[in-house]
């Protein structure tokens, strides 16, 4: 189990890191004002810096309050429900890499619908197909917006 106190620091320096990530990057393009008025890197700047202010107000919070935190966050069965959501987005990232966004799609709904939907093996293959098939027309035929593509399209020529 995960307690308030390590819930609020682990997500307070989490979000500092994106912050300072943020501001990072926004100095690689510049904070300053040039000639048409505020670099491109201003807001961002702007924002990481809120960001970080915001992460540290909730880590002297979370610190000074300590002994009010100490709850449980999260209980073994609930971390059972966010991992069956989690593992499988893992998945479909590391298999869209891999095979592309369509073939992961695919698997992804199909795989879902099946062991966390309890839906009939035929009916979650048919979806997961007809849902990534959908989505090629719509992206890729209506809107011409081309998506990463793996092996499969390749072998149907579908680049």
């Amino acid at each position: 189990m995960i307690s308030r106190y390590t819930a609020e620091i682990g997500t307070a320096t989490l979000t500092a890191g994106l912050g300072l990530a943020a501001v990072i990057g926004a100095l690689e393009f510049g904070i300053g004002w040039g000639d048409a008025g505020p670099e491109s890197g201003a807001f961002p700047f702007y924002i990481g810096l809120l960001v970080v202010a915001a992460s540290i107000g909730t880590l002297t919070q979370a610190t000074v309050g300590r002994h009010g935190l100490q709850s449980v966050f999260l209980h073994k069965e609930e971390a059972k429900r966010v991992a069956s959501f989690f593992l499988p987005m893992l998945a479909f990232v590391v298999v869209a890499r891999l095979l592309g966004l369509y073939v992961a799609t695919a698997l992804y709904l199909a795989l879902v619908m099946w062991v966390q939907g309890k839906y009939r093996l035929v009916i979650s293959v048919t979806s997961g197909i007809a849902a990534a098939v959908i989505f090629y027309f719509v992206l890729e035929v209506a809107f011409q917006v081309p998506l990463l593509k793996g092996p499969l399209e390749a072998a149907l020529g579908l680049y």
